[in-house]
């Protein structure tokens, strides 16, 4: 995972404007930090890399194990990352167990209505990626197109729905693969996250508001805030729900929880969310109205905390403190049963 990849050098900074993923750094980027953050985590990404390489020396899987977790939560070193994302999510092992289906389905009949909505989010997807530029040789805009129309037509109910075009995009930048991405993007959907692209996105509505209960019993006065002036959690965290953090933390950052999220399941996107609200908590309260409340929440996703990758994951396991799952599926079964006597089923 070579920083010194692709773009012009920012003058005194050996950082370069576009990331390894073909990001181009924002006109405000804090170069100078960057530098310093990122010389202590190449440290980090070489010593990983080592421990990962003798873990499958000679192996082409891996077992889920304790050690296996610990090895996820402190990171997969990214020339491994397509392989582990496959192989833990059961991703790998539906496409083997369904050679050829990925070309049925793009050989396939296909639905006019569906082909027409991914068309339309082609070019306003990752339009700061050069690999997504029509300019760009190969451009990843066909690939992106095959995989979502594959996705839509293999998962009807779902068809195909604003965020997930990210989601695959993500998938694509890293697997450099459209079958693996196509069953990758199965994983997330179909398995990990419950519900949230359907037409009624009701995995989606119950997720929201499980967060606000967890922020209930872990962080009462953001919660109390939130209640005071009639905020809704939907209208803070939705985006953070549906494209999995996705251009609203740093690319490295994002692709570390989602190395958890593959490996542990949807209780990660709540550690991640109580661990930016926790850690901000006196910043948030100093909110005094409802756009006050929103600004303060997009803040909390910026800066140092959230761009220094490797100790933003070592707190998402410790600020919010124990976090089952069971917990989870129980609080998800009060919050649908809450939002199903609501009558909230319609399209948000």
């Amino acid at each position: 995972m070579e920083e010194g990849e692709g773009g012009a050098r920012e003058p005194g900074a050996g950082i370069p404007r576009v990331d390894p993923y073909g990001f181009e750094r924002p006109e405000d980027f804090d170069y100078v930090s960057y530098e310093e953050f990122f010389s202590r985590y190449l440290v980090i990404l070489t010593r990983r890399a080592i421990k990962w390489s003798k873990l499958l020396k000679g192996k082409n899987g891996i077992q889920k194990s304790l050690k296996v977790k610990r090895y996820i939560r402190k990171g997969i070193p990214n020339e491994h990352r397509a392989l582990i994302w496959m192989i833990v999510s059961g991703a790998q092992a539906n496409m083997e167990q369904n050679p050829g289906y990925y070309n049925k389905l793009l050989e396939g009949e296909k639905n006019d209505t569906l082909v027409e909505a991914i068309k339309t989010d082609m070019n306003r997807t990752f339009p700061d990626n050069v690999q997504f530029r029509k300019t760009a040789d190969p451009c990843l805009q066909q690939t992106l197109y095959n995989v979502l129309v594959a996705y839509g037509h293999h998962n009807k109910t779902v068809g195909y729905c604003q965020g997930m075009n990210f989601i695959a995009g993500y998938l694509i930048l890293i697997t450099k693969n459209e079958e693996e991405s196509f069953w990758l993007l199965d994983a997330l959907i179909g398995r990990i996250l419950p519900d949230y692209y359907s037409p009624a996105m009701m995995g989606l509505k119950t997720d929201q508001e499980v967060l606000g209960e967890l922020v209930r019993k872990k962080v009462p006065a953001v919660a109390e805030l939130m209640d005071r002036h009639g905020v809704m959690w939907t209208l803070i965290v939705s985006r953070w729900f549906i494209c999995l953090f996705i251009d609203i933390l740093p690319v490295e950052t994002v692709l570390r929880i989602w190395d958890c999220l593959f490996y542990e399941g949807s209780k990660i996107i709540f550690r991640v969310a109580l661990a930016l609200i926790k850690q901000h908590q006196a910043f948030i309260l100093e909110a005094t109205n409802l756009p006050d409340i929103c600004d303060k929440f997009k803040q909390i996703t910026r800066g140092t905390f959230v761009t220094e990758c490797h100790t933003f994951m070592q707190k998402i396991f410790t600020e919010p403190g124990s976090l089952s799952m069971a917990t989870v599926n129980k609080l998800r079964e009060t919050c649908r049963a809450k939002l199903v006597a609501q009558g909230s089923t319609n399209n948000i």
